[in-house]
């Protein structure tokens, strides 16, 4: 089976663990170069193949299948008629892109804290900052945790809200025997390379509102006419759907050979899941017993499919300190990362809302001490061990700094 390594950029350097790695088969491989010898390199019917196994996946009637889970999130706040004016209910403890989709919409994001031990918004804060201008809850499932995802959902029928679901961590997790992708009235996946699946880039809008799901198909592909509006194209020999838009519209459509990646590795997916799974459990056996260090909290009717594995470091321990450590295992090889840096404190955020620190004091303690590790489904035992031997000799270091 072949398996890639990714290549090195300007801010993550190549490590011999890395922080994650895309598990490529010679099944991936084979279907992308089929989708190069058809010579059908967009719009074709390998998207249309991965958008049904995704859908299914999440439980869903609609697969809409984009450019990535970015562009999915832009999409739907369109499609949900969110704009100027209107405020949508998020987490700041989140990858950026959560809370930059509501600023692409011309809306405004209000952050709520979080939960400490699950990571995703509290939802009795969520529930008290629903005002007259709210539209919309954008939920975050935290490094693929769908904690509270029912609570949400919940809340969100009580205020006659849409519930806009971000599981672009969280594909094939299920909660309940519920998947993800499924709580809300619409969903998004991503398939970044550190994803549980890759299509190198790319995400997917799940739903069963067909309305919602064709405005989303229409605007993903320039604003063309699909469904109910090819009834209004015009009959002209000359002007035919492909020239025909019927709204402002995006190229942000995913190309057949992302697709191809797509469906190879939803084939493969569950022999993926059983093998993060894996790496997963070996991490928790290895650093359970470590006092300095926070593991995940998953609930016991949680079925993870494990994004990445992110531990933090005990109460007491600065930034500063997590942050040599992060760097201290880099320079020994070790891939090691900050996730997440609260949104609300990033430098466009503060200067544009004037975001100060101990605003959300949860998500900002917790985002000082988390630490990122190697994590991938072909990680064999000995990387597990050594990424964590690593670890405890950094925080041992900073243990003899404090003297």
């Amino acid at each position: 089976m072949l398996h890639t390594h990714p290549e090195p950029s300007p801010t993550m350097p190549h490590h011999e663990i890395p922080l994650s790695r895309p598990d490529i088969s010679d099944l991936e491989v084979s279907m992308v170069s089929e989708v190069l010898r058809s010579g059908r390199l967009a719009l074709g019917p390998m998207a249309e193949k991965f958008e049904k196994l995704v859908a299914a996946r999440a439980g869903c009637t609609h697969g809409i299948a984009v450019s990535s889970g970015t562009s999915g999130l832009h999409l739907i706040m369109r499609a949900l008629e969110i704009g100027p004016g209107d405020e949508v209910i998020t987490t700041p403890f989140s990858f950026i892109a959560s809370s930059n989709c509501i600023l692409y919409a011309g809306a405004t994001p209000v952050f709520v804290d979080i939960c400490p031990k699950t990571l995703n918004m509290d939802p009795a804060q969520v529930e008290r900052a629903i005002g007259p201008r709210t539209r919309a809850i954008l939920a975050v499932e935290t490094f693929g945790n769908p904690a509270y995802m029912d609570a949400y959902a919940s809340i969100a029928a009580r205020h006659e809200l849409p519930l806009i679901e971000d599981s672009c961590e969280a594909l094939a997790t299920r909660m309940a025997g519920r998947p993800c992708g499924s709580f809300g009235r619409v969903g998004v996946f991503g398939f970044y390379p550190n994803k549980q699946i890759t299509t190198g880039e790319g995400g997917m809008i799940v739903t069963d509102d067909e309305r919602l799901a064709d405005l989303c198909r229409s605007m993903r592909n320039q604003g063309r006419a699909v469904g109910h509006d090819l009834a209004n194209r015009p009959q002209s020999s000359t002007v035919g759907a492909w020239l025909f838009h019927q709204r402002l519209g995006y190229n942000y459509r995913m190309p057949e050979i992302n697709a191809a990646l797509g469906v190879a590795q939803m084939r493969r997916l569950d022999d993926i899941l059983a093998q993060r799974r894996r790496v997963a459990e070996l991490y928790m056996k290895r650093l359970m017993g470590n006092s300095r260090l926070i593991l995940p909290t998953i609930g016991p009717e949680t079925e993870m499919s494990w994004f990445v594995f992110v531990v933090r470091l005990a109460t007491g321990y600065t930034s500063q300190e997590r942050d040599r450590i992060i760097a201290g295992m880099r320079n020994h090889d070790v891939g090691a990362a900050d996730y997440f840096p609260c949104i609300h404190l990033q430098p466009f955020y503060r200067e544009q809302f004037g975001f100060e620190p101990g605003m959300f004091p949860i998500a900002e303690a917790v985002s000082q001490r988390t630490i990122a590790l190697p994590f991938s489904s072909n990680m064999s035992e000995r990387e597990v061990e050594i990424a964590c031997a690593t670890l405890e000799v950094m925080i041992e270091r900073e243990n003899l700094r404090r003297g």
